[in-house]
C-alpha cells in the first residue's frame, strides 16, 4: 500500500531528534509538529522506521484528521475510511484514545461512536452483520485536541520503547526513547568513552552502546504490523537481514557506577540481555569518589530528582557534589535531565546550552556542559 501518512508521536522535546532519525532512513515528506513527526510512505517504510526509529514511541497509519465538535461529525467521518483496506472479515480491532480541550471530552463516548463507525463500515463491505474479531489486532485509536480528530492504526503494537532487554527496572526508570535521545543529542557515535555516575539500571549506556553498534533498537523484537493478512513476511526478513549487515563491529567503552547494589544487578542483567555486556562495565561507586578511566569522555547522566527516589535536601546535596566532582575534570562535556529548576545554581555553573524534554509527565531540562 502507497502514500500512506504515518505519524510517530514521541515525547516532547524529540521531536527533532525523531525528524533527524527520520532523514537518515530516507522517508519522505517529512514533517515536525508538536508531539510527533508524519512522513509519507509504503509498507516498507513502516517497517523500516518500526525497526530503526530510537526515539518516537511508535508508528501509527494516519487514517484521517478533520474538525470535529460533535458524535455525528465523529461518526460519519470514521465510517467514510476505507477500514476494508486495513482489517479483514475475522480482525480485531479495538479502540482507544484521548480528547482534549474539545466539545467531545468523553473518552468512553467517543470509543464507542468510533467502534460503532467502524463496524458500520464493515458490515457494508463485508455483508456481514457481527464479527467475531478473533483474528490478528488491528488496534485503532483516535485523539481529539482543539475540536480536531486524528484516527490511527498502530502498526508497532507495544510501544517502541519495548527494546527487549529491560525484564526489570530500578525504582526510577528512565524511558529507552529518551535516554536514546539524550545520547543522540550528546552526538555520541562510539568514538569517547561515555560515564554515567548515577546510571540506574542501566538505560542510557545500554541505548548508547546500541547507537555505537548501529543497531537497529527494533531488530529482536515483533511488530504488531507482522501478523497483519496484507504483511509481507519476507520483506521483514530482508530489512532484519539488512539492517543485521549493517551492525558495525568496533571497541567501545561504557561505564557506569551507583550506589545502590540491587541497580547494579539489574543493570548487569539488562547489558546481558541487550548483548551488549562486552562493552559496558558497571561499578558500586559514590559519585563523591568517581574518577575518570579516560584523558576525556562524555558524562551522560539522569540524577535522581528529588521528586521519587530522594528528598529534595539530597538531590540537591548531589548536584552540588556533581558540580564539584565535574570541575576537576574539565575534559569531560556533560549531559544531565532534571526537574529541578535550581540545578544550575547548584552545580555550581551555567550550562552552555539547555533543552526541555519530559521524563514521563515530568518536566525537565537538559543541562549542557561543554
Amino acid at each position: 500500500m502507497k502514500n500512506l501518512t504515518f505519524a510517530i508521536p514521541c515525547l516532547f522535546g524529540l521531536e527533532g531528534i525523531v525528524g533527524n532519525e527520520c532523514k537518515r532512513l530516507n522517508l519522505a515528506n517529512i514533517k515536525v509538529e508538536n508531539g510527533r513527526v508524519l512522513f509519507t510512505g509504503d509498507f516498507e517504510d513502516m517497517a523500516k522506521a518500526n525497526l530503526w526509529i530510537r526515539s518516537g514511541e511508535r508508528i501509527l497509519i494516519r487514517l484521517a484528521e478533520f474538525p470535529c465538535k460533535s458524535f455525528s461529525e465523529l461518526f460519519d467521518n470514521v465510517k467514510a475510511i476505507r477500514w476494508e483496506n486495513f482489517i479483514p472479515k475475522e480482525g480485531a480491532f479495538p479502540v482507544k484514545g484521548y480528547a482534549l480541550h474539545s466539545q467531545l471530552h468523553s473518552v468512553p463516548d467517543c470509543q464507542s461512536i468510533v467502534k460503532k463507525a467502524v463496524v458500520e463500515r464493515l458490515k457494508d463491505a463485508y455483508h456481514l452483520s457481527w464479527f467475531a474479531e478473533t483474528g490478528a489486532k488491528y488496534q485503532i485509536q483516535f485523539g481529539i485536541l482543539n475540536d480536531v480528530a486524528s484516527i490511527y492504526l498502530d502498526t508497532s503494537g507495544p510501544g517502541l520503547h519495548k527494546r527487549g532487554y529491560r525484564a526489570r527496572a530500578n525504582d526510577a526508570p528512565l524511558r529507552e526513547t529518551l535516554a536514546a535521545g539524550m545520547v543522540d543529542i550528546a552526538r555520541y557515535r562510539g568514538r569517547e568513552v561515555v560515564y554515567d555516575p548515577f546510571c540506574g539500571s542501566g538505560t542510557i549506556l545500554i541505548e548508547a552502546a546500541m547507537i555505537a553498534q548501529n543497531r537497529a533498537p527494533g531488530l529482536y523484537r515483533r511488530f504488531a504490523a507482522e501478523s497483519w493478512e496484507s504483511s509481507d513476511s519476507n520483506m521483514w526478513a530482508s530489512l532484519r537481514s539488512e539492517a543485521k549487515n549493517k551492525i558495525f563491529k568496533r571497541d567501545f567503552r561504557l561505564i557506569g557506577s551507583d550506589i545502590d547494589e540491587n541497580a547494579l544487578k539489574i543493570a548487569m542483567g539488562n547489558a546481558a540481555k541487550a548483548g551488549v555486556a562486552e562493552y559496558v562495565r558497571f561499578k558500586n561507586c559514590d559519585v563523591l569518589k568517581w574518577q575518570p578511566e579516560s584523558e576525556s569522555g562524555i558524562v551522560i547522566t539522569n540524577p535522581p530528582y528529588g521528586e521519587r527516589l530522594l528528598d529534595v535536601q539530597k538531590a540537591e546535596a548531589l548536584y552540588r557534589t556533581l558540580g564539584q566532582v565535574m570541575r576537576r575534570n574539565p575534559n569531560f562535556p556533560t549531559y544531565i535531565i532534571s526537574s529541578h529548576q535550581e540545578l544550575p545554581r547548584l552545580y555550581g555553573r551555567n550550562p552552555t546550552k539547555r533543552r526541555k524534554l519530559y521524563n514521563g509527565m515530568i518536566k525537565c531540562e537538559y543541562y549542557m556542559y561543554y
